[in-house]
């Protein structure tokens, strides 16, 4: 059975259909948003939320690599991290990868999210019940308002902005989330894709600009989401891309299936079109 992501074709004019085995095995619906997971024939178990694509067991690491691994190289000692969203725990468990990280909070607003992904995605979320992860089911912008000087890096793994994460592209967000940071402090989110979403990830660093000394754009493949093609943004006002630690970097390196030292310095080197999108040209 063939099933077509019609959400996405509405939102972008193309989308993703996927070869499927027999009915959900997951669909509820929250007080954010409906909540599926289905059995794809290649991609193993999918998540949709609103019908629109959030990860796949088969490409998952695309996305969980590159919003965790390039900022967290890029800090001296990464102890304390916040994933914001991320309830998939596809995030959480790379962020766990690096030995220097002793505590990770979790603020994801739709327990379902978490329900489901536990349930079926376990390659995914199942570094959610370690010892060094806790888990708050709130509102991003109401949790980040009381957290000042909290964090080493913070990682918005948010969706896109409607629904439940329109308000977490918000100057009075990002400001906040500046406000948690340590001393030498990362902020990375996902930054929509240059092909898809050009005036979303537009007026995305629009807004990162407004809040962060360094806003830099960097890019990668993701098979499963609209343009095949995603951006993220490292954000800082006191430290830069580069990576601090290579040991552990070349540990992470050992066990990933993406990132790499030679791709970490790469990945920065994004394409002539996205930097008109990010330079507002």
């Amino acid at each position: 059975m063939i099933k077509v992501l019609e959400n996405e074709i509405e939102l972008t004019g193309y989308g993703i259909s996927l070869d499927v085995e027999g009915e959900n095995l997951y669909s509820k619906k929250s007080e954010f948003q409906q909540v599926d997971i289905f059995k794809s024939k290649t991609l193993g178990n999918v998540l949709t939320l609103d019908g629109l694509m959030m990860t796949t067991v088969e490409d998952e690491f695309f996305y969980h690599e590159m919003i965790a691994h390039i900022p967290l190289c890029s800090h001296k000692n990464p102890e304390n991290v916040l994933v914001i969203g991320g309830g998939d725990g596809g995030t959480v468990r790379e962020v766990l990868k690096h030995p220097s990280v002793k505590n990770v909070d979790l603020c994801e607003i739709d327990a379902l999210v978490i329900e489901a992904s536990k349930m079926f995605l376990p390659s995914i979320a199942g570094k959610l019940d370690d010892k060094r992860v806790n888990i708050y089911v709130e509102d991003a912008i109401e949790f980040i308002k009381t957290k000042k000087n909290c964090y080493d890096v913070v990682l918005v793994d948010s969706t896109d902005p409607m629904g439940p994460g329109v308000g977490l592209f918000t100057e009075e967000f990002y400001t906040n989330v500046k406000e948690s940071l340590k001393k030498g402090g990362i902020v990375t989110p996902q930054s929509e894709s240059p092909f898809a979403n050009k005036n979303e990830m537009k007026n995305m660093y629009i807004l990162l600009k407004k809040v962060f000394k360094t806003v830099l754009p960097y890019c990668g493949p993701i098979p499963t989401y609209p343009g095949g093609y995603w951006s993220w943004a490292f954000c800082s006002d006191d430290n830069d891309n580069t990576i601090k630690d290579t040991k552990r970097a070349e540990l992470i390196e050992k066990d990933a299936k993406l990132y790499n030292t030679k791709l970490h310095n790469a990945v920065f080197a994004v394409p002539n079109f996205v930097r008109k999108i990010v330079d507002n040209e």
